[in-house]
């Protein structure tokens, strides 16, 4: 098996300590930061635009995977490429035109990731399967940290893995929502590669690093 890929979503973070937390996180050995960018009219709150994502490129080498909970997202590509995004991962549910959403950020030079909701199926991926350098399955209602990991999606993600082998492609799978120590190894041997941790990275139970050193563990 590969090895396992672990992201901090600076969702969880302190926000008054951004940048100490993102270079926490990076010390500690996690392979990218995720900017979780909500708008308040797809998911219902409000988050980071790109000045943060600008104001954390400096600070770290880690990659930033932008995850764009907007709608419209394809208004602001441009924009957070330019801040420094590495890749942009948009919701099918928020692009009227997916295919065309995810060759603009192609053509931005950054990579592009598709995400979906939990209600929705995995029918609707495969016309841009060929597009994309990541499929993130959300494991909760996105909008909110610290959600219950959502059992019913373990299928969805062995399905998405039978569907990307059944076509011979090394697409990531992430999964984002409620990863913990006790959620991490399900989502791995139901065929994630990548996982997306933010309440159990941040949090005052431990510190960021013994918090990614327990993920490591159990994956």
């Amino acid at each position: 098996m590969s090895r396992i890929l672990i992201e901090a979503s600076i969702l969880s973070a302190d926000f008054a300590r951004l940048g100490e937390q993102a270079r926490e996180a990076e010390a500690a050995g996690v392979d990218a930061l995720q900017i979780d960018v909500m708008d308040g009219r797809f998911v219902p709150n409000i988050t980071f635009g790109p000045g943060v994502v600008r104001a954390l490129r400096p600070l770290v080498a880690l990659p930033l995977d932008v995850h764009l909970m907007i709608v419209e997202p394809e208004r602001y590509l441009a924009e957070f490429a330019a801040a420094g995004a590495d890749r942009l991962i948009v919701h099918q549910e928020a692009c009227v035109h997916l295919h065309r959403t995810l060759q603009s950020i192609r053509e931005l030079g950054v990579q592009a990731g598709v995400t979906l909701n939990p209600s929705t199926p995995l029918v609707v991926l495969e016309d841009v399967l060929d597009l994309v350098d990541v499929v993130q399955v959300m494991t909760v209602n996105p909008g909110f940290g610290g959600q219950a990991f959502l059992h019913s999606q373990l299928d969805k993600i062995r399905r998405l893995r039978a569907l990307l082998d059944g076509r011979g492609l090394a697409i990531p799978i992430a999964v984002d929502g409620g990863i913990a120590v006790e959620t991490a190894s399900l989502a791995v041997q139901a065929g994630a590669t990548v996982l997306v941790a933010g309440s159990s990275i941040y949090n005052e139970r431990a510190s960021v690093a013994e918090n990614v050193a327990a993920l490591r563990a159990v994956v």
